[in-house]
């Protein structure tokens, strides 16, 4: 019956307008959430099987002029658009074990042109690198953008939206820093994503202080423990965990 309800908001979606004065149309991105990822996992087996909404909405945000709607908008819509090209790439692929398994030594999954934007086909680096990044400049992006590995942030269960966008920044940056396979403290250093060492740049030179401000509960208590004195604290980058984030059939 889910799969039902997922061709009619197809047939419903694909005639509608994905921007307007409203802001782009989530909904079909939404379904796809909401049926094939919980806890940040993705039922790629199900997604595989059922792609139509997914494709109908990359479809129709490549024919999107993001010059054509707000700043908050064009941010969200970048975000969902790596996200569910992301997606795409691993469902036209599957079963694999990792996202890195598509790459070769002369080009990573990342240099290959599967977006679709502005009509033509562009590399989820010229996403990520070309214009969220150096466009926008907030850090919690690292924390939005999800490439499909479990080292990854998880992939947040709705899409990124306008109206809500700086309070899901601030969701799944806290969630990510708080999550100990991620980021841990013991009494020799703090243990930090490689994320902040591949994008260093991004952060502020006091990673440590960055990394209190969004950490809670013990975590928090402890850093602000060690800090006491004024005691430095090192850092020490993690190993990455490529295997793909696929739920558990």
């Amino acid at each position: 019956m889910r799969y039902l309800c997922g061709i009619l908001l197809v047939l419903f979606v694909v005639f509608s307008p994905v921007a307007s004065g409203a802001g782009v149309d989530n909904t079909l991105y939404a379904e796809v959430l909401n049926l094939y990822v919980k806890d940040g996992l993705v039922d790629y087996t199900g997604l595989s099987a059922h792609r139509e909404n997914l494709d109908v909405y990359l479809d129709k945000l490549g024919d999107l002029n993001p010059d054509e709607i707000s700043r908050k908008e064009q941010l969200a819509f970048y975000l969902n658009l790596y996200n569910a090209s992301t997606l795409k790439l691993i469902v036209d692929h599957y079963p694999l074990e990792s996202i890195k398994d598509l790459g070769s030594f002369f080009s990573s999954p990342w240099k290959k042109k599967i977006v679709k934007l502005r009509g033509k086909l562009v590399t989820l680096d010229h996403i990520e690198h070309d214009i969220v990044r150096p466009e926008f400049k907030d850090a919690r992006v690292h924390f939005a953008l999800n490439c499909s590995a479990m080292s990854c942030p998880q992939l947040l269960g709705v899409p990124y939206e306008a109206e809500t966008l700086d309070a899901q920044l601030e969701q799944v940056t806290i969630a990510f820093i708080n999550d100990g396979k991620n980021n841990y403290l013991d009494e020799k250093a703090l243990y930090v994503s490689k994320i902040f060492d591949w994008f260093s740049e991004d952060f502020p030179d006091d990673l440590v202080g960055w990394v209190t401000e969004y950490a809670r509960g013990d975590l928090k208590n402890e850093l602000l423990r060690q800090k006491t004195g004024n005691r430095k604290i090192p850092v020490q980058f993690l190993m990455y965990d490529w295997s793909l984030n696929k739920q558990v059939q």
